[in-house]
């Protein structure tokens, strides 16, 4: 059987055309014969990842990044949607497991894999979303290290400019002047110390007779009153006497009589809570209080009236008439007058 041109030429354009996309699917991270499982994850920024880039679990490129598509409006950690597909018809993914966009060395980038320990949970279903996690590549975190430092040995060298400044502007030709006139004055100083060293070695040397002398003076007074040593004893034994006599002659005795003082009154007072005694019976015969108050109630009223009637018990004799009653004389008539004169109102 023979083809003519014309089906040759459609036969290699269709081969041409097939060829052609396998192969933009395989520059897109798919695999020649399709079938592959994708997911999707969200991330800040692409973290340098490029359509095609590998993704790999425990070290081992099994997939490959497919499209990424950039999310101006969504939240601050979903600012990139990223599909990513797996090749390996074997692998699945636990639920628990999460992408994230790190550097497998100081070139390369890539989407890692990171799968639980524990995968009873159940497994993603294919097209599902993956939680997605940026890292930070080993550039931040050397800058992120360094920029501290690099601070400090700034702020380091521009105090050392400032010390640099400051002895480059003390040692000039008036500090070196300033320095050679202090040691000079230092000099000056030992000398007069020296001398002045020299005045009190003399006059020690002088004085030293004299002080001898002094010494010589206490010993003696020493000497005298170790040797009254025992009069002293004497008089501080006396002293000691006399005031322990003195103590107990007057202060034992007004001791002693101050405590007989309050026994009696305390048997006094004894009495009289037991009744005894008039000022007992008084304090306790309810009825003797009460006769007593009774007696001096008519007591004053009977002074009361004698003093407001005095004719009912004495008549005077005015006119030499025969009184009744009560005859006094005039002396005793005076006398009364007298009395009634003294009793107050």
């Amino acid at each position: 059987m023979k083809f003519t041109k014309e089906i040759k030429a459609a036969i290699i354009a269709l081969a041409s055309i097939a060829v052609l996309y396998t192969g933009i699917n395989f520059l897109k991270g798919n695999s020649f014969l399709g079938g592959d499982i994708k997911y999707t994850a969200y991330f800040p920024n692409t973290g340098s990842i490029m359509v095609s880039s590998n993704v790999t679990l425990n070290g081992v490129t099994v997939g490959k990044v497919t499209a990424i598509k950039s999310i101006p409006n969504g939240p601050v950690n979903k600012k990139v949607k990223m599909t990513f597909n797996i090749q390996e018809k074997d692998i699945r993914l636990p639920k628990g497991t999460f992408v994230e966009i790190g550097s497998l060395d100081f070139i390369n980038k890539s989407l890692i894999i990171h799968t639980p320990a524990n995968i009873s949970k159940g497994y993603y279903k294919p097209n599902s979303v993956i939680p997605g996690k940026l890292s930070i590549d080993m550039v931040t975190q050397v800058k992120a290290y360094a920029d501290p430092i690099s601070q400090r040995l700034q702020k380091m060298m521009g105090s050392i400019d400032r010390m640099v400044i400051s002895l480059s502007s003390f040692w000039d030709t008036t500090a070196t002047s300033e320095i050679e006139g202090s040691l000079l004055e230092v000099k000056n100083t030992i000398k007069r110390l020296g001398r002045v060293a020299n005045e009190l070695e003399g006059f020690i040397a002088s004085e030293r007779n004299q002080f001898s002398k002094i010494m010589s003076n206490v010993e003696s007074i020493t000497l005298n009153i170790r040797k009254s040593n025992d009069e002293l004893s004497k008089i501080i034994g006396n002293t000691r006497k006399i005031t322990d006599d003195f103590v107990s002659a007057d202060f034992k005795t007004v001791i002693l009589d101050a405590q007989t003082t309050i026994k009696k009154l305390n048997l006094a007072l004894e009495d009289v809570e037991n009744g005894h005694g008039t000022l007992g019976k008084l304090i306790h015969d309810e009825k003797l209080y009460n006769e007593l108050v009774e007696t001096n109630k008519d007591l004053q009223n009977l002074v009361t009236d004698l003093q407001e009637n005095p004719s009912r018990y004495v008549h005077f004799s005015v006119f030499g008439k025969k009184s009744e009653g009560l005859i006094l004389s005039e002396k005793e008539e005076l006398k009364f007058k007298k009395w009634l004169d003294t009793i107050p109102d």
